[in-house]
């Protein structure tokens, strides 16, 4: 099957017809409305340079229930020391700068391009797309950033410039998300550090039902803070 052009028209063609890797479409843009619907639907884009901008919908999808989050006992011990501060929506855009600059083993370059950038700095700005910032002193060393929706969280990437600082900013993160409601971190697909932390492949059509029950969820908009407590 012919894999599907998108125009100005906000609109994408159904998840099924996606390719066994889960190429679904090509083309369109950024706008918010677009990623938006394309979140809503069980779609994310990944540019490669020098390609039409690529929109995924793979199957299968690897997820992690927020109340099922697993850390590992080291990771445990390094939480419990307190060496790192860690906060929420205080520097985005720096937060996505750093993710586009950190090596990805196998990756040449980066699929957060400028324009990607653009786009999620303005739906951090609408209040849908949000950072986890880990701290050493006044130093940035690791940090991630996804969208929200419902009782949803995109995960798009993080970055780690010290010891287990974003794994610390996820584990912070995830904590918070359950007591909020939000139940679902979508990873999109695997990597064996969220597999440690409980991540889990699910068929597509299992995500999808999945998102539609947490997306009758009211949306938490931003600015996110911890709960004091």
């Amino acid at each position: 099957m012919p894999i599907a052009r998108l125009t100005k028209r906000i609109g994408f063609p159904p998840v099924a017809s996606a390719e066994p890797d889960g190429l679904l479409a090509v083309g369109g843009g950024l706008e918010p409305e677009r990623l938006l619907l394309a979140y809503a639907s069980g779609i994310f884009p990944w540019p490669v340079p020098g390609l039409p901008l690529l929109w995924h919908s793979p199957d299968p999808r690897y997820v992690l229930v927020t109340k099922e989050l697993h850390v590992p006992k080291s990771l445990r011990r390094t939480l419990n020391q307190g060496g790192y501060a860690v906060t929420l929506d205080a520097a985005f855009l720096r937060v996505m700068q750093e993710c586009s600059l950190a090596p990805r083993p196998g990756q040449d370059g980066t699929w957060i391009t400028l324009a990607m950038i653009d786009a999620y700095a303005e739906l951090h700005a609408l209040g849908f797309a949000h950072s986890v910032e880990v701290w050493q002193g006044a130093e940035l060393v690791g940090g991630l950033y996804g969208v929200s929706l419902g009782g949803a969280y995109f995960g798009e990437s993080m970055f780690a410039r010290a010891t287990d600082a974003s794994k610390v900013g996820f584990v912070t993160l995830v904590r918070q998300l359950e007591r909020w409601g939000i139940e679902l971190v979508d990873a999109q697909v695997h990597t064996a550090h969220l597999e440690r932390f409980g991540a889990e492949a699910w068929p597509r059509s299992r995500y999808l039902e999945e998102l539609a029950r947490l997306l009758t969820k009211p949306t938490r908009r931003g600015p996110w803070r911890f709960d004091s407590d």
